[in-house]
């Protein structure tokens, strides 16, 4: 349910910019470090929301992957612990029947008292 909300806001977000781009259609000045240029201000509008799009997304994905990354390494580590959990549980059980059978009574054996 979140992802449609998610996908009708960026819809009606994306409605307002071109709705707010078509009304702005006279040409604009934009200044470079190189040099001046003319450009409706529609494109410099849309381009601007294409450009934030894209820097936000590019973060969005590197967050991602830095938890992908994290996930990864924790299910590596939580698979050695269950591991060591295992090993852990066979050595108490062999140490158990050692000590059963150290400490059983042999049945041919008398006991004196």
């Amino acid at each position: 349910m979140k992802g449609q909300w998610t996908l009708i806001l960026a819809l009606l977000f994306a409605l307002i910019v071109a709705v707010f781009a078509v009304i702005n259609v006279n040409p604009v000045e934009v200044d470079y470090l190189f040099g001046v240029a003319n450009w409706p201000l529609i494109l410099v509008i849309l381009g601007s929301s294409v450009m934030g799009a894209i820097a936000a997304g590019s973060i969005g994905i590197f967050r991602l992957l830095q938890q992908q990354r994290k996930i990864k390494h924790l299910q590596k580590e939580n698979n050695e612990l269950q591991k060591k959990l295992h090993d852990h549980e066979q050595n108490d059980q062999l140490r158990k029947q050692n000590y059963e059978l150290q400490n059983a009574t042999k049945p041919d054996e008398k006991i004196e008292d």
